[in-house]
């Protein structure tokens, strides 16, 4: 069985962070930019820097097209207007979430990983704390957001399976069809749902431009690049449960940042799903320790 090193485990923890802190900034930057313009402008920054690494992968194109634009502009649109809808970034960051179980269920159905009996224990009490967490009033206020998140991490999950069975795709390269595979779909969708004219950019404050470029840089180019570059090299099971982590990030930071309520509920399912992640985390230092 692969193992994680730990040099990985503390690249995952500080993904986690960069995305978890991305929900926070992005939260205040859609007060000022329309979500899917606000989607738009992060791919056209990702693509810009990354357009050197616009290059074909023979053979596997189709392919290629397929889970940039389910990992890209489609899933973030579905993220950022079910952000814009909802009560807290709490709420968000929980639904997200589901996107783990839904990846690790799709990686045995579809690529034939399997899990031993303490991930399987590590992966089902993260997910009881990501359920205990959607469990609470705040979360289930929006309904229309919750639908939109949840969208998103199914679309999510299936864009991390397409990327597993990509061979050869350095993670830049696959950043960069991500981002012009996606701005056509999302310059589209911009115009004709939130009926964007060359106009609406005059009225992007300072927070709404610095939370589109955190979201592109940090959120994208760093943490993304270096998440696909990881599930290339391990298995999907031993990647996905550890990225929890970022709703807990998120739900504090929303609570120091955004001033959101942290009930009880919420914090025993952060403690639960924490849990988890340190039981995957101590299996697969115990692998590497051992050499099992």
């Amino acid at each position: 069985m692969i193992s994680v090193p730990p040099r990985h485990l503390a690249m995952l923890l500080g993904i986690a962070f960069l995305w978890g802190l991305n929900l926070v900034v992005s939260r205040l930057g859609l007060a000022e930019v329309a979500p899917m313009l606000y989607t738009l402008l992060r791919v056209l920054i990702v693509g810009t820097v990354l357009l050197p690494w616009l290059k074909p992968a023979r053979g596997q194109m189709n392919a290629l097209i397929v889970a940039a634009l389910l990992s890209g502009g489609l899933n973030f649109a579905l993220l950022f207007i079910g952000l814009s809808l909802a009560s807290n970034v709490s709420s968000v960051a929980i639904a997200s979430q589901l996107g783990v179980p839904m990846t690790t269920l799709l990686s045995i159905a579809l690529l034939g990983e399997q899990v031993r009996w303490r991930r399987w224990t590590g992966i089902a009490l993260s997910f009881a704390g990501v359920l205990i967490l959607g469990l609470d009033a705040q979360v289930f206020a929006r309904g229309t957001s919750l639908t939109l998140v949840v969208l998103s991490a199914f679309v999510g999950a299936l864009g991390i399976i397409a990327i597993k069975k990509l061979r050869n795709v350095e993670p830049l390269q696959l950043q960069a069809w991500m981002a012009w595979t996606s701005a056509p779909v999302l310059c589209l969708l911009t115009v004709l749902f939130e009926h964007t004219r060359f106009d609406s950019f005059a009225h992007i404050g300072k927070i709404g431009w610095g939370a589109i470029l955190y979201s592109a840089v940090a959120a994208t180019l760093i943490a993304h690049t270096s998440f696909f570059w990881l599930v290339q090299r391990h298995p999907v099971n031993s990647i996905a449960p550890l990225t929890v982590l970022s709703p807990v990030f998120s739900v504090m930071l929303g609570v120091i940042v955004l001033h959101d309520q942290l009930s009880p509920r919420i914090a025993v399912g952060g403690l639960i799903t924490l849990t988890g992640v340190v039981i995957v985390s101590l299996r697969e230092r115990r692998m590497i320790d051992t050499g099992s």
